[in-house]
């Protein structure tokens, strides 16, 4: 309730007035200085006018990051593979509420904006952070995303418990060269693809802010990239607030080269709709003054951002009284209250996928007399770089124990056990300092370590005694990590191992030689050379056969699960891509082994991304995968293995068969690339929206509300679902669509809805989905609008991307698209289809394709050229000179022209040239071929 005899010394401090009215009158009377000094992430205070310190970004992909002991859920691919839209919610109002809590802790420090969800599209699982994302699929991807954004912000129609940022925008699927890069996005892939993901949490989500990439899109800097502000701030609406990554604002600068001076970066930066700026701070305010003195900056640029800053600090109640806004009473207890862990643990189940099950789960605890628990991830719990403080972790193996009682329980985790000892036969010891030596005389002075294979060469070493890791100073070798955790993992040691000769030569993390110091004794990080040539040979003697004690313990079971997967920090993480989409060599060999001792063998995978598992699919009777999962891993796991939860987690990736199957890491067109379900077209070892269930679930009556629908039209789709099984369970119900017949190439199938639904043994359950006719739209390139084009559509319904269980067509009233006019100007990029093509910046404005060899193309299909065409023009730049063939039909089809370009001076030296075109008329396919590299922004025929 407003208080009316309430008085304020401004306008902005009146909780009454028009949010617009406030936010420009505060901004108004900050002084230059003090507009500068509140443009990056860190906010100054203004005590004169009663603003705060504020910081914007707390970290919160799966649980609030980095400031303590919080609630944490599965990474978000097994979030995302929960299918679960309510799920993520009440996952989102978790994390807006602990945020609450820390900032009642300390609100200068822990802002209540946070960095999250990821909701990069991740067309190919090799990316170091496929973790972060929510797979493959814009729709998934956004309708979940959505979810967790209202969880995180609220409900309130004025007040924001937290503030979402939407990150990466856009085309962030790559870790190899992120700062410098560029990404090549043609139109239809961009809005058909790409920037869907992005909508729905904007449009459905209500998202308060955003964070842009740090790779280029086209040539262009994300960070200066128009859309920000042409679909992101004025086509969604979006009225929060945009920020830069870490570095990335002066990355322009010393990455990508873009510009010379950090005062262009900053000014461009901001004036491209970059509202705060996270980079360092020092340099980053000087740039800007620098900017406004030289008038590349004006400060109602600086007025524009600020109040898109402070238009979110007011939502979240910073300037009004605390009993107006109902998230203030939010105590700092309400961090890791037992509710919160109870969403955790359900998340924690949902998570889990049955990848294969041939009867062999669940298992009965009461008739398992003795159990093998083996495997490198069994026990214990991993946290990536982006989950919080543990409060606790159960793990797999503890888990287990638990559900066995008093049943006898083996657990080994397949590591061998090793001494070293340098060539004159002295033993690597720990010295009063952790720091490793080389200088035993005898064997029981040894340090005794447990090796872990990560595969590709990487390893890491616990101190058997003390359970600490051995890790790098950049200097020494020391025991004395408690984990593997830091944003370098230095845990990390590199192996070269002589099997035959029984040595090994060390490197560190980051590929520096492991010698002996000049007394030969200390074990030091030679910093000056890398590589194993420049290592010492070390002898390793194998204390324990890990392998084999595995092997003897599987032997004697009647059941054998076996716990294999990734570390979130080794051989794929943030600035690292995948070597390989397979398990570590080591791994396999685990599970071949166990297998062939005991048939009854269960393999368990705790992961961060998809893997190629084709043994294990063909030999091993059940396959479960996870997410690392957080504090209730365990308790997860051995709910689904004993039965007592019914797993119908589904995969919201691809599973391949080979790394082969996948285009280039760089190719992000993922229409020509076949990527994703929706092209892929080959075998896969696993669908997207895979997953099975201890229940069976039959599919029928299958109907429409309508079987014709118009352009603004929504069809509601109907389908009984009926539980033939003794079991309750959930059936992650799934529908996809297909057009039938298309001017240009359309997926395979194309995820429009989907629900997760729990069914009683016996009941039928009728699931619907409203389908509005315009998600079926396509990007018409010929005209630059999206086009709904007539015709049938394949509606399907089932339970995974290849588990189609009834189908039915819907005739929609669209349009025909035309054919296209190319004595109109016409866009280079809207071509129909290319080879040796990427898409950069034309600096006139707009991108260009860039025809990287001889004989690169771009067609454009269906044109009208009428009685025919006399002239070709186009617009050209190029630092070598070249020709333009146009043919029709084909790249090497009837030649009717053929333009000389000569070198311009540059690759963005903007030439206009012609040529005559002789026999060009009527509708035809129409092909420009290029004898040598240049760049064309745009082209026209003339009568």
């Amino acid at each position: 309730m407003s208080d009316s005899s309430a008085t304020y010394t401004y306008p902005y401090q009146n909780p009454d007035l028009p949010l617009e009215t406030r936010v420009n009158d505060l901004v108004s009377r900050f002084t230059l200085e003090e507009k500068i000094n509140l443009m990056c992430q860190y906010q100054d205070e203004i005590s004169r006018l009663s603003v705060k310190p504020y910081k914007h970004g707390t970290e919160a992909a799966h649980g609030v990051a980095w400031l303590g002991e919080a609630t944490t859920f599965p990474q978000p691919i097994g979030l995302a593979s929960t299918w679960d839209k309510e799920l993520l919610k009440r996952v989102g109002e978790v994390i807006g509420k602990e945020a609450r809590g820390f900032y009642k802790r300390n609100p200068a420090i822990n802002g209540l904006t946070l960095w999250a969800p990821t909701v990069d599209l991740e067309r190919d699982p090799r990316w170091g952070r496929t973790e972060e994302g929510y797979g493959e699929d814009p729709h998934l991807t956004g309708r979940l995303a959505a979810e967790l954004v209202k969880g995180i912000q609220g409900d309130h129609p004025f007040y924001l418990q937290a503030v979402a940022s939407l990150k990466h925008f856009i085309g962030n699927n790559n870790e190899l060269d992120r700062g410098a890069c560029s990404v090549s996005i043609d139109p239809r892939n961009m809005y058909e693809y790409y920037l869907k993901a992005f909508e729905i949490p904007f449009i459905e989500g209500g998202a308060q802010s955003m964070m842009t990439s740090y790779n280029a899109v086209n040539g262009v800097p994300a960070n200066l990239n128009p859309d920000i502000i042409g679909v992101v701030k004025q086509r969604w609406g979006m009225n929060g607030f945009v920020v830069s990554d870490a570095g990335d604002v002066l990355g322009t600068v010393n990455d990508h080269h873009y510009y010379d001076h950090y005062k262009e970066a900053v000014a461009h930066t901001i004036k491209s709709g970059i509202d705060s700026i996270t980079d360092d701070h020092d340099i980053s305010k000087q740039a800007i003054r620098e900017a406004l003195e030289e008038g590349l900056l004006t400060e109602n640029d600086l007025d524009t951002a600020l109040r898109n800053t402070f238009r979110v600090r007011f939502r979240l109640g910073e300037f009004d009284p605390d009993d107006r806004n109902p998230y203030a009473a939010i105590p700092e207890s309400i961090i890791l209250s037992p509710e919160h862990a109870e969403v955790s643990y359900e998340a924690a189940k949902k998570n889990i996928v049955l990848l294969k099950n041939n009867g062999i789960l669940p298992l009965s605890a009461n008739k398992l007399k003795k159990t093998a628990v083996i495997g490198p991830l069994a026990d214990i719990v991993y946290r990536d770089w982006y989950s919080g403080s543990l409060p606790y972790a159960v793990t797999i193996k503890t888990a287990i124990s638990e559900k066995l009682r008093d049943r006898h329980l083996v657990f080994r985790d397949g590591s061998d056990v090793v001494r070293l000892k340098n060539a004159a036969g002295q033993y690597v010891r720990l010295d009063e300092e952790g720091r490793l030596k080389a200088d035993a005389e005898a064997a029981d002075q040894a340090v005794k370590l447990a090796v872990s294979d990560w595969g590709w060469g990487s390893h890491t070493l616990r101190v058997l005694e003390s359970g600490k890791y051995v890790t790098s100073d950049d200097k020494h070798l020391r025991g004395t990590a408690d984990d593997i955790w830091g944003w370098f993992t230095k845990e990390v040691i590199l192996m070269d191992k002589d099997a035959e000769a029984g040595t090994v030569k060390l490197n560190t993390w980051n590929g520096h030689a492991v010698r002996l110091d000049t007394d030969g004794s200390g074990l030091l990080a030679e910093t000056e050379a890398s590589g194993f040539e420049h290592a010492d040979t070390f002898i390793g003697e194998v204390i324990v056969d890990g392998l084999q004690e595995a092997v003897e313990a599987a032997k004697a079971a009647e059941a054998a699960i076996v716990v294999v997967g990734n570390h979130p920090l080794i051989n794929g993480k943030e600035t690292i891509d995948r070597p390989d989409l397979t398990l570590p060599e080591a791994q396999e060999r685990l599970i071949r082994e166990v297998y062939n001792v005991n048939p009854n063998t269960i393999v368990v995978i705790v992961g961060s991304y998809p893997f190629a598992i084709n043994w294990v699919d063909e030999h091993i009777p059940a396959v479960l995968f996870t997410s690392h999962a957080g504090q209730e891993l365990g308790n997860a796991v051995a709910d689904v293995l004993f039965g007592d939860y019914n797993p119908a987690g589904r995969l919201n990736f691809t599973w391949y068969r080979s790394s082969e199957q996948l285009p280039d890491m760089m190719d992000y067109d993922i229409i020509k690339g076949k990527r994703t379900y929706q092209y892929f077209d080959g075998d896969v070892l696993y669908p997207f929206g895979h997953g099975l269930s201890y229940a069976s679930f039959v599919y029928s009556n299958l109907r429409f509300s309508q079987d014709r629908v118009a352009v603004s039209g929504t069809v509601t789709i109907r389908v009984d679902v009926t539980n033939s099984s003794d079991l309750p369970g959930e059936e992650v119900v799934q529908l996809y669509v297909r057009a039938c017949a298309s001017r240009v190439k359309r997926p395979l199938r194309q995820l429009a809805g989907f629900e997760r639904v729990a069914i009683e043994s016996g009941e039928t359950k009728t699931v619907s989905f409203e389908l509005k006719a315009s998600e079926l739209a396509i990007w018409d390139v010929t005209r630059e609008r999206y086009a709904l084009e007539s015709g049938d559509y394949e509606i399907m319904v089932g339970s995974s991307s290849r588990d189609i269980r009834l189908n039915s067509l819907l005739y929609v009233d669209g349009e025909t698209i035309p054919p296209r006019n190319l004595l109109e100007m016409t866009k280079a990029i809207n071509y129909d289809d290319y080879e040796g093509v990427v898409i950069g910046e034309c600096r006139e404005g707009g991108s260009s394709a860039s025809f990287t060899r001889p004989g690169s193309w771009i067609s454009f299909h269906d044109a009208e050229l009428g009685g025919g065409v006399s002239c070709f023009e186009v617009r050209a730049a190029s630092t070598q000179g070249g020709t333009i063939e146009i043919r029709l039909g084909a790249p090497d089809g009837h030649l009717v022209s053929e333009c000389s370009i000569p070198a311009t001076g540059g690759e963005q030296s903007w030439q206009t040239h012609t040529s005559s075109v002789v026999g060009a008329s009527g509708r035809q396919d129409v092909y420009l071929v290029f004898s040598s590299p240049m760049n064309v922004s745009r082209f026209r025929f003339i009568r």
